[in-house]
């Protein structure tokens, strides 16, 4: 299992690295390792205001459906296309290529109820 040490993680499985006041949102190495070879991922639109806890968008892969939720709350300021034309980037590339949102956060504060790297992949020990 991948961690990313600059980013912050949600039990849900959803990992958020903020640049600038603007947050990237994606699914992390263990969920997209579970879900198995991703084939979809929903649209999400630019504009949406969502609340942490907030579905953001949905993903299929060959073994189930799941839907990813936001982990912090904010305007959506940009999508990655390129995941929704291309969803294998989820299985090959959860922190690069494969992230979902760009969130301009409204509550920067919520980054404190989120695990840290080393406190997520304890939690996913369990």
């Amino acid at each position: 299992m991948k961690i990313q040490n600059d980013a912050r993680y949600a039990k849900s499985d959803e990992w958020v690295r903020v640049e600038g006041g603007v947050a990237f949102v994606g699914v992390s190495d263990y969920a997209q390792s579970k879900l198995g070879d991703v084939v979809f991922v929903g649209e999400i639109s630019v504009g949406s205001t969502l609340k942490a806890g907030d579905i953001l968008t949905s993903v299929e892969s060959v073994k189930a459906a799941s839907d990813v939720y936001t982990p912090v709350s904010g305007n959506v300021v940009e999508v990655n296309h390129e995941v929704t034309a291309k969803p294998e980037l989820l299985n090959s590339d959860a922190f690069g290529a494969g992230w979902l949102a760009k969130i301009e956060l409204s509550n920067p504060d919520e980054l404190n109820g989120l695990m840290s790297a080393t406190d997520y992949a304890e939690y996913r020990k369990e």
